[in-house]
């Protein structure tokens, strides 16, 4: 392995809901709702670098009160050999990492929802992150 996990929290919580009426309709709306999943990278120092992995609901109508909800997942690694290409520091960054810590995101995520009454809200249990670097890659 080229990296270890060196550390990770959460970074930012958004957890958002207006108003009752936006809470009474969200039980019929959840299904105009989507997973949107955004990773972000700063290098920290020279071999450590912070990833961001972020999960937010998205509305797909554009005339609907939205609710906010979004967590922001930060992960420290430690780069451990001396040269890392940049494919393969691609590949650590988009798949790696957002793969090792999705499990937790999601957990988070869900029990937010759950404990606000929402039982029935579906999120995926897997994301294949190597296949939407693929796609990404292949636009």
């Amino acid at each position: 392995m080229t990296y270890k996990i060196i550390g990770k929290y959460i970074k930012n919580l958004d957890f958002k809901i207006p108003n009752p009426k936006i809470y009474y309709s969200l039980s019929k709306e959840i299904p105009d709702y989507k997973i949107n999943i955004d990773i972000n990278s700063n290098q920290i120092k020279e071999k450590i670098i912070e990833i961001e992995t972020s999960l937010n609901l998205v509305s797909e109508q554009k005339d609907v009160t939205k609710i906010n909800t979004k967590i922001v997942f930060a992960t420290i690694i430690e780069l451990t050999t001396q040269k890392v290409g940049k494919e393969e520091l691609e590949k650590i960054i988009l798949i790696d990492v957002p793969s090792n810590v999705y499990s937790e995101m999601r957990k988070i995520f869900l029990f937010l929802f759950e404990t606000s009454g929402f039982k029935e809200i579906k999120i995926k249990e897997d994301v294949n992150f190597e296949e939407l670097y693929n796609k990404r890659k292949n636009q």
